[in-house]
């Protein structure tokens, strides 16, 4: 049996960003908050509740904010988002080796699956509501021996999993920031992964 590989999910294998700026900006105008959608899209990685603290949210009122953002989401932001160049290839040549594709996201859970099933990317298992080096868990759980992310928090989380951290420099952490971070490799975007993937673990056996 191939190697499993994981896979970060915003701004790796999708683009998101055009509604998570209307989500965030309609909850702004509901809750009578200043939540700024333009720069929460540019941010992508951390958890929501941490966004929105960011945003001075009062903590009491943080939990019903997550809720009903998490209510806007499948109508606001599933049916415009995109599949980010090679995420489509990046799965196959990963599943044509043999191997299994996990994706392991902060995003919660069942508005993940609605992207994944709407793009019809091909994802073996889905983990969602990590983050940084809790993703650790999901990838350990999983036996996963390579994880692919756009941000800092991705690297840590491979890192702490002793997978293969590999970097996709298409979210807010730049080529340096992640190699910094300690990512082995990091492609401008993921058509340059199943070349790398088929060079350095086609063949792998788990034992």
């Amino acid at each position: 049996m191939g190697i499993t590989v994981g896979f970060d999910l915003d701004m790796t294998l999708i683009d998101p960003r055009p509604g998570m700026v209307a989500a965030m900006n309609a909850l702004g105008a509901e809750a009578g908050l200043p939540l700024d959608g333009e720069h929460f899209a540019a941010n992508l990685g951390p958890p929501l509740d941490d966004a929105l603290r960011g945003f001075e949210a009062p903590e009491e009122r943080i939990p019903g904010l997550v809720d009903r953002f998490r209510a806007l989401y499948p109508e606001l932001v599933v049916p415009i988002t995109v599949a980010l160049p090679g995420a489509a290839e990046a799965l196959r040549a990963v599943r044509a080796a043999g191997g299994r594709t996990l994706v392991v996201t902060g995003k919660y859970g069942p508005n993940a699956q609605l992207h994944v099933d709407a793009l019809g990317l091909e994802v073996d298992e889905l983990v969602g509501e990590l983050w940084s080096t809790r993703k650790a868990e999901a990838l350990l759980a999983h036996d996963a021996r390579v994880y692919v992310g756009d941000h800092a928090g991705d690297v840590r989380g491979a890192l702490a999993a002793g997978a293969t951290p590999v970097g996709v420099a298409t979210g807010p952490c730049d080529r340096t920031l992640l190699l910094s971070e300690g990512a082995e490799v990091v492609f401008d975007s993921l058509t340059e992964f199943p070349d790398w993937f088929e060079r350095t673990f086609a063949g792998s056996v788990v034992p």
